[in-house]
């Protein structure tokens, strides 16, 4: 998996590449970890480019998002494939998190 993280204004942008599974979420969740560091945590989480979550992916991500709401932020996701958005649906997890098709769709949402 590869991440990478960015910045702007005061939004943390985490974006991933590959399988987020089991093998790669420790990383995922360091990276979530400075992200959410100080308040307020404001993270969006782009998985465009991701093929594949399991259940310890999608944890790492509920996890990151309860760190950011403790720190008066959130945690959006944004740019799931269809694979990945069949398993956030199956899972119920479309629920809890706020998605959005496109990450200036998050960005902006930070805004309202």
């Amino acid at each position: 998996m590869q991440i990478t993280a960015r910045q702007i204004n005061d939004i943390q942008i985490l974006e991933l590449a590959g399988r987020f599974d089991t093998a790669t979420a420790s990383s995922v969740l360091q990276h979530i970890d400075s992200a959410t560091a100080q308040a307020p945590a404001k993270v969006v989480v782009n998985l465009e480019k991701v093929s594949f979550v399991d259940s310890t992916g999608l944890s790492t991500l509920v996890q990151g998002t309860k760190q950011s709401r403790m720190q008066d932020g959130d945690l959006y996701i944004c740019g799931l494939q269809q694979p990945v958005r069949i398993i956030f649906e199956l899972t119920r997890l479309d629920k809890f998190f706020e998605i959005f098709p496109a990450e200036e769709d998050a960005i902006a949402a930070f805004a309202l």
